[in-house]
């Protein structure tokens, strides 16, 4: 159902986001606000896995998993728990037609607080 959504938005009008009115205006528009926090996340694990990589050289060692391989396995739990967690979300109005646009701001939502986590992960070290 949200992947049929998804294709029948992909063919409409450049909605206006600023005062968006039709519900497919606002689907568009929170799955472009998703977009572009999924880029900036990216962007900044990048920066903070190399970071991460960078104190995995560090002489001392405990024994337990390096930064970086912690880091990753955090973030593949936070992946799947952040969609699974969205895709609950958007049973708030399961089968209508606002439940991508739920969907997809919850997914903005934890995104752009995702990138806020990993930045001051970053920032700690």
């Amino acid at each position: 159902m949200i992947a049929i959504a998804f294709l029948l938005l992909a063919g409409a009008q450049e909605p206006q986001c600023d005062n968006p009115i039709a519900q497919s205006d606002m689907t568009r528009c929170e799955i472009r606000r998703f977009e572009a926090a999924d880029g900036a996340m990216n962007r900044r694990w990048k920066t903070t896995l190399a970071l991460m990589r960078e104190y995995d050289r560090s002489p001392e060692s405990d024994g337990r998993p390096g930064y970086a391989d912690q880091l990753l396995k955090a973030q593949r739990a936070w992946l799947a728990y952040r969609d699974e967690h969205c895709r609950s979300d958007g049973y708030r109005m399961r089968g209508g037609s606002a439940e991508p646009m739920l969907v997809a701001g919850c997914r903005a939502e934890l995104t752009e607080a995702r990138t806020k986590q990993l930045a001051h992960l970053a920032e700690e070290h």
